[in-house]
């Protein structure tokens, strides 16, 4: 069963696709418009989207290229009355998986939606071999020095057992890289990593992604919807930003874990599931307590085994290797000769306040690879695209930051989508 955003400002065409597409159970989404999709796309995640070229407020074309730049790898859709085959070569162009004109061949939509879904269990098969290469750039654990080797030596030995492990440190210190290497070196690698940010998820959402739902058991509940727990049965549940996670849908965590048995929202059978949960933030969970934010029996429940992953400024050691890492994999990726630093350089970076931790020093090292043109980065390279680059230096430290780098010149666009998507939940509340 997949999940199928429609988007059309025509409600019998929403409802006649919607129809064809249930009978070959998959869930559907309606939306009326591109602003609404965008909102939808927030909420749902879908697996295919199905677009309409002629709305208003924002058209499909338009919609089609916001989704590019961060959602590229849903496969979209395009249906339009107005079809032509220079709109069709247009969508294409701006990357729409494929283009179907109006009256609907709706054999062609069919066979279309189950290539796009083809395409898609592609893609996650992929990231998923990806993520079982231990060795493999994006996922090896960089460094050797004591405090690397300590948690290297930690991971190792807590990976062997089915103990629940928190993961604590500070934004971007690599704290799902350490998840990810717990799950791989377990007996439970073969098994499925499902992975889920708890920050990212409206609160009225969670308890559906973790727990699933029943059809009919909310407005928008089209079919049985297996959450993230069945997913992830018999290999691992990571919880990231877990200090985000709503009171209501801790306790029903706090279940899930002493009973190993969850219950779909609007369900009244309860489900066995077999799954390792390891959980991170970058919270203090103690404080959160006190606050009344977090379950002090959750939190019990969680750190059974703590995992601080340390900052990039108590582990000066490892830059040199990290800067070597990054450059090989952004040269690689970019098809251009590797870069050297020179020693002024180097030692200029190793003590510069890393306050992003890797994720910044990441950023930077792929910004000095675009921005300078000399095959040899000097000491004035750093002073000007680093140390003095105040306006660029401060988008790479934090979260906001790296968001608003995703959408280029869309500032005002993403402000009006999350407008729309806090006035849909308050109207949905």
């Amino acid at each position: 069963m997949a999940k199928i955003l429609i988007c059309d400002d025509q409600e019998p065409i929403r409802r006649a696709l919607a129809q064809i597409l249930e009978l070959e159970n998959h869930d559907i989404v309606e939306a009326v418009d591109g602003v609404d999709a965008m909102v939808k796309v927030k909420q749902t995640s879908p697996d295919v989207i199905i677009m309409d070229i002629r709305m208003s407020r924002m058209d499909g074309i338009e919609a089609l290229e916001k989704l590019q730049v961060t959602y590229s790898d849903i496969p979209v859709i395009m249906i339009s009355g107005h079809g032509d085959i220079e709109v069709a070569v247009e969508c294409v162009k701006k990357g729409a998986f494929d283009f179907i004109a109006k009256p609907l061949d709706m054999h062609r939509l069919q066979i279309t939606v189950r290539n796009a879904l083809d395409r898609n269990n592609l893609v996650v098969k992929n990231k998923s071999l990806v993520r079982r290469v231990t060795n493999g750039k994006v996922q090896e654990i960089i460094g050797n020095s004591a405090e690397i080797l300590v948690l290297k030596e930690k991971i190792k030995k807590v990976a062997q057992h089915d103990t629940r492990v928190l993961i604590t440190g500070s934004n971007g210190s690599g704290k799902e890289l350490v998840a990810r290497a717990i799950h791989l070196q377990s007996n439970r690698a073969e098994k499925p990593l499902v992975e889920i940010n708890c920050a990212a998820i409206p609160s009225e959402l969670i308890e559906s992604e973790l727990f699933g739902h029943m059809k009919g058991s909310f407005s928008s509940a089209y079919r049985d919807h297996a959450g993230k727990f069945e997913q992830a049965n018999g290999g691992t549940l990571f919880l990231d930003e877990i200090g985000d996670m709503s009171l209501a849908a801790q306790a029903k965590m706090l279940r899930a874990l002493q009973e190993g048995k969850i219950t779909r929202i609007g369900g009244d059978r309860d489900i066995k599931v077999d799954v390792r949960v390891v959980a991170a933030t970058n919270k203090d969970l103690e404080r959160e307590i006190e606050l009344g934010n977090f379950r002090m029996d959750l939190f019990h429940r969680l750190q059974v085994v703590p995992m601080e992953v340390p900052s990039l400024n108590d582990r000066r050691d490892d830059i040199p290797a990290l800067i070597q890492h990054f450059m090989v994999l952004y040269c690689n990726e970019m098809s251009i000769q590797e870069r050297m630093f020179t020693p002024e350089a180097m030692d200029l970076l190793t003590n510069f306040n890393w306050t992003g931790n890797v994720r910044q020093l990441s950023n930077i090292v792929n910004r000095l690879i675009v921005m300078c043109d000399d095959m040899i980065i000097d000491a004035e390279d750093i002073r000007k695209h680093v140390i003095n680059s105040g306006k660029i230096g401060t988008r790479t430290t934090s979260g906001l930051a790296d968001l608003i780098d995703t959408f280029p010149n869309q500032g005002e666009f993403m402000r009006f989508v999350e407008e729309e998507y806090a006035r849909q939940k308050g109207r949905t509340a």
